[in-house]
């Protein structure tokens, strides 16, 4: 396979806006050339998790809100291409993600929005989406899709790794270096830690685990909380915000914790339920990367780092790609394996009946 250029772009859990790159790819390797990133507006980020819960008119809205991402991915692209100095005509295609507002695997489907086919008329560009609905439609779980990624990129013939995705929800993928690779949803990442900093500091997040430093783990609620039973689950499995949400974190808050201490148990329920995972799902992982936005919380790694001993725990920048711009190279390298008619996704991985090829491709 030659070396070509893809722009992959991803809008996750978190919700905080749109991360894209320009991908050098040549079917075993890939190159983050260029990174752009443009934030949501309080607005849409209203709207986008307003979608969340069922409510008069929401198929409208929905469309509406889709219409609105397409126009904000169009603008996040012809800013990565400005600020690259690249022209679009060098750029096979687009590789995005959508911004996911239901997961529903066990009634068989998931939906991202974005109006791909819009976004292709706003840029004459081909684009790529809907990459998870044909994993869904196999009897998957549509994710992780990243573990297919990580085997091809960062996998290691010597080394046991895993690679540990901190996004709104967080994912790990086990590369061992014989055997079967496999992925899964561990729970929360960032995504609960951020609604409650927002809800007591007006703050989208807790900037390097600070807030969350100056409390003290509720031991009490922290295993409340451990006791659900999508933690104890064998994978496949994957998870969202239809079931890790504010009315899930608030069923046992039971009299006046200091919001303090709650953000501070939040943060270990997020590295317990992660080292947990590690030790009962994956075997003899040597060393983990982590990725995502929660790589920039010190003290989450901290706690990973203490709670897994035996394991060195490095950022996905020694591996060549920065930890904000992992899973928007995956979906760069995900539209070059449907373009090349590749299937991408691992059955291990997200229990589907076999292999499939992924994303609906909107020709320019």
């Amino acid at each position: 396979m030659s070396t070509e250029l893809y722009i992959g772009m991803m809008s996750g859990t978190s919700m905080d806006g749109v991360d894209a790159v320009i991908a050098e790819l040549d079917g075993h390797s890939c190159h983050v050339r260029h990174t752009y990133s443009i934030p949501y507006s309080a607005e849409l980020r209203a709207a986008l998790l307003d979608l969340h819960t069922p409510a008069h008119n929401e198929l409208e809205l929905a469309a509406s809100a889709a219409n609105q991402l397409a126009h904000l991915y169009a603008e996040t692209v012809r800013a990565l291409l400005a600020s690259a100095y690249v022209d679009k005509s060098r750029i096979r295609a687009i590789g995005c993600h959508g911004q996911t507002i239901r997961h529903r695997p066990e009634l068989g489907f998931t939906l991202q929005l974005g109006n791909a086919a819009l976004l292709a008329e706003l840029l004459d560009m081909t684009v790529i989406a809907d990459f998870r609905s044909r994993d869904v439609a196999a009897g998957g779980q549509g994710a992780p899709l990243v573990p297919a990624f990580h085997q091809a990129v960062f996998a290691h013939p010597q080394a046991n790794r895993a690679v540990i995705n901190i996004g709104g929800i967080a994912n790990i993928t086990d590369l061992p270096s014989a055997g079967e690779v496999r992925g899964f949803d561990s729970g929360p990442g960032n995504m609960l830690m951020d609604a409650w900093t927002e809800k007591h500091l007006g703050e989208r997040y807790d900037a390097g685990g600070r807030w969350a430093a100056t409390g003290v783990v509720i031991e009490k609620l922290l295993q409340q909380w451990l006791q659900y039973p999508y933690f104890s689950a064998s994978p496949p499995k994957s998870t969202g915000r239809d079931s890790f949400n504010m009315a899930w974190l608030e069923q046992h808050l039971e009299g006046a914790y200091a919001p303090e201490d709650v953000q501070r148990t939040l943060l270990e329920l997020t590295a317990r339920s992660i080292a947990n995972a590690i030790n009962d799902f994956c075997d003899n992982v040597d060393e983990a990367y982590i990725c995502g936005g929660g790589a920039h919380n010190s003290l989450l790694l901290e706690r990973l780092q203490e709670l897994l001993p035996a394991i060195k725990i490095r950022l996905s920048d020694s591996l060549g790609i920065g930890v904000n711009w992992v899973e928007a190279a995956a979906f760069a390298w995900l539209a070059q394996q449907c373009m090349e008619g590749k299937p991408a996704n691992l059955p291990a991985v997200t229990g589907a009946k076999g292999p499939r090829i992924l994303g609906a491709i909107y020709a320019r």
